[in-house]
């Protein structure tokens, strides 16, 4: 099908597209051109009418629908040929541009159809013949990177024909075909993120017959490359003219003039057919199995390794037990085992008396009880074995009256500890108060 400006070739555009879809079980035939861009709707209204309607009368039939394409005795299509459909309620496109070494050679498409609710399939064959044109290919060439739209939004006739008709009123060429169109996630893009209806991007690459206009030339000023090596969208003219419906990322323009190409020879193998070539009846193995000695195999992975770890524990024993070193080491680790333990059972097995510092004392001369120093649950264990001067904690000073007069004495108690029997001696006297 040919992608062209004028009303004329847009309704025989259309007309082509109604003549593929017609409802003929018989092969279909279309016919494009070469070096222009193919396009084949895949409608479901057209394949419903293969499978049975709802079993509910007055339900409006919307089936989920797939397609599935491949050349004819072949897994995949052609390489020129690509095929999307969004989802199985949506009509698959088949689109591509075939290239000049397709000439003359029919290409069979089989197009089988799945109904996803009643897994019934239809097939049908398309014959794509590839036509050859007066002016292919057209020498200027120009790929536009439109950033909100989609691969099967652009595909539709409206849309691309909206589009060739704003770069028709900038390049105003007499010749102006859709050469491909190609999706972003094609060529390395990422898939957009569900939010602010962002779309995949769309690579459209279209053909004239005339030089470039000097609004396309704009984005090749070293203005306008600063701005897009800072991330920066360029000034360009003409972009009023796209930017109502078409918004084009000028900085991944490409304008190539294919007569100032330099052509490059690379010599590549022929391709062959596709075909394994006969190698005879399969043969499978005999059922007699040779028998197969695993003694090898238990003497690499178990005998030895541990044959090593034997070694080894020979060697430690022998170090920690026949050797000078390793018995002092035992030795010292015994002792200090021992010595542990006893001093443990020592701690459990002390007992200590009630100190002096924990009982009421009665004050002679106010007629006080004087509250003990320690409370009732003061913790005696925690009292060291040996007291020294430094750490006489329990010490109280009584006043005690002398018999022969109303002078008092303070004698001063201190409490000792001799292997943990507890002791009380009297120590000083005051002088008469």
């Amino acid at each position: 099908m040919v992608c062209t400006m004028s009303a004329a070739a847009v309704a025989v555009w259309l007309g082509t597209v109604v003549t593929i879809l017609s409802r003929s079980h018989a092969d279909r035939n279309v016919y494009p051109s070469a070096g222009v861009l193919f396009v084949h709707v895949l409608e479901r209204e057209y394949f419903k009418g293969e499978f049975p309607p709802y079993p509910k009368s007055g339900d409006a039939s919307n089936d989920p629908i797939t397609f599935n394409t491949n050349l004819k005795g072949y897994p995949d299509r052609p390489g020129w040929l690509r095929y999307i459909q969004r989802t199985p309620h949506s009509d698959g496109v088949l689109y591509g541009s075939p290239t000049a070494e397709h000439i003359g050679k029919p290409t069979v498409i089989e197009i089988t159809a799945y109904n996803r609710r009643t897994f019934e399939t239809a097939r049908h064959n398309l014959i794509i013949n590839i036509m050859a044109t007066e002016e292919f290919p057209l020498p200027y060439q120009a790929e536009f990177y439109i950033k909100n739209m989609n691969v099967e939004e652009m595909l539709a006739s409206e849309v691309l024909g909206d589009f060739l008709g704003a770069v028709k009123n900038v390049w105003q060429p007499e010749r102006l075909n859709a050469i491909n169109i190609t999706s972003a996630l094609d060529r390395g893009g990422r898939v957009p993120l569900p939010i602010n209806n962002l779309k995949e991007g769309v690579y459209v690459m279209v053909g004239a017959d005339v030089p470039f206009s000097s609004c396309l030339r704009e984005v090749e000023s070293p203005h306008n490359q600063l701005r897009c090596s800072q991330e920066m969208e360029p000034v360009i003219s003409c972009d009023k003219k796209f930017r109502a419906q078409f918004h084009i990322d000028w900085c991944k323009i490409s304008l190539v003039d294919i007569n100032k190409v330099v052509p490059v020879y690379i010599t590549r193998p022929e391709p062959g057919t596709g075909i394994l070539p006969e190698f005879g009846e399969y043969k499978p193995p005999s059922e007699s199995l040779k028998s197969r000695d695993y003694f090898s195999d238990f003497l690499i992975t178990l005998a030895v390794p541990s044959a090593v770890a034997l070694v080894l524990f020979f060697i430690l024993g022998y170090v920690m037990c026949c050797r000078r070193e390793g018995v002092i080491q035992l030795v010292h680790h015994s002792s200090i085992q021992k010595s542990t333990k006893e001093l443990r059972n020592m701690s459990k097995n002390r007992e200590i008396s009630w100190p002096l510092s924990t009982l009421p004392v009665f004050n002679p001369v106010s007629g006080e009880v004087v509250p003990p120093i320690h409370p009732d649950n003061y913790e005696t264990t925690s009292m060291p074995l040996m007291q020294t001067q430094a750490n006489l904690q329990n010490q109280i000073t009584i006043p005690q009256q002398r018999p022969s007069g109303d002078n008092y004495v303070m004698s001063t108690f201190r409490r000792l500890e001799v292997n943990g029997i507890p002791e009380e001696r009297k120590v000083a006297e005051a002088l008469n108060l």
